[in-house]
């Protein structure tokens, strides 16, 4: 999709969602659950010990391949939901362009499908293709166990899809700092996150350097 489309889309996404049809989720209705609006909370996570399939059907341990001492912004969705998910898969793909050539490196992107009965890789690689812009942004799908263990350790797992809510974590593989941002944020806003855990770590190493080098 050419960047003016992504854009577009992204611009009419949240033009949807203050206009309150983020209320459902491909029928479903959320008059009772409503869209939170947008905050954030310190947390921790657990990495469950399963096997995910990426976007390109190659098996993946979420810890030990994709988080491991990176960076990781992270968010949950369903290819088949036309409301909410293409927002939050929206605003990261800003964070991708936003954080140029560090995805990849030093930061990790990953999508998390809360639906891995319907959604599986090819589905996944499909969808991808509307707000993918480059490498360091992984899919995953694996088995219902698999997939509900996963969210279970990341305080995303609902049993209804209806009560999915936009949620996005960011945090440090490495220091296992997180945070969970609810609602729709603003991109920037995940960035400002990213570039603090970054900052920590030269902090972190700068302490480190100096305390070796005391006498």
């Amino acid at each position: 999709m050419k960047k003016l489309d992504r854009c577009r889309l992204f611009s009419l996404c949240l033009l949807a969602a203050s206009c309150g049809l983020a209320q459902a989720h491909n029928g479903v209705d959320h008059s009772g659950h409503g869209t939170p609006a947008a905050h954030q909370e310190k947390t921790s996570v657990r990495f469950a010990d399963v096997q995910l399939l990426d976007q390109n059907g190659m098996p993946v341990r979420l810890e030990k391949d994709l988080v491991a001492d990176r960076l990781v912004v992270m968010g949950f969705i369903y290819t088949s939901c036309t409301t909410v998910c293409p927002v939050v898969s929206s605003i990261m793909a800003k964070v991708q362009k936003q954080l140029g050539g560090r995805v990849g490196s030093e930061v990790q992107l990953v999508s998390i499908s809360v639906d891995p009965q319907r959604d599986d890789s090819k589905r996944l690689l499909d969808y991808a293709k509307t707000f993918q812009a480059g490498p360091g942004w992984s899919w995953l799908t694996g088995t219902p166990y698999a997939v509900n263990e996963t969210l279970k350790g990341l305080g995303s797992f609902s049993a209804n899809l209806g009560e999915h809510p936009p949620l996005i974590l960011v945090g440090d593989g490495r220091s296992g700092k997180w945070t969970r941002f609810y609602g729709f944020t603003d991109p920037a806003l995940l960035v400002t996150e990213i570039d603090r855990l970054s900052a920590r770590r030269v902090h972190a190493k700068h302490t480190a350097i100096a305390q070796e080098v005391q006498p």
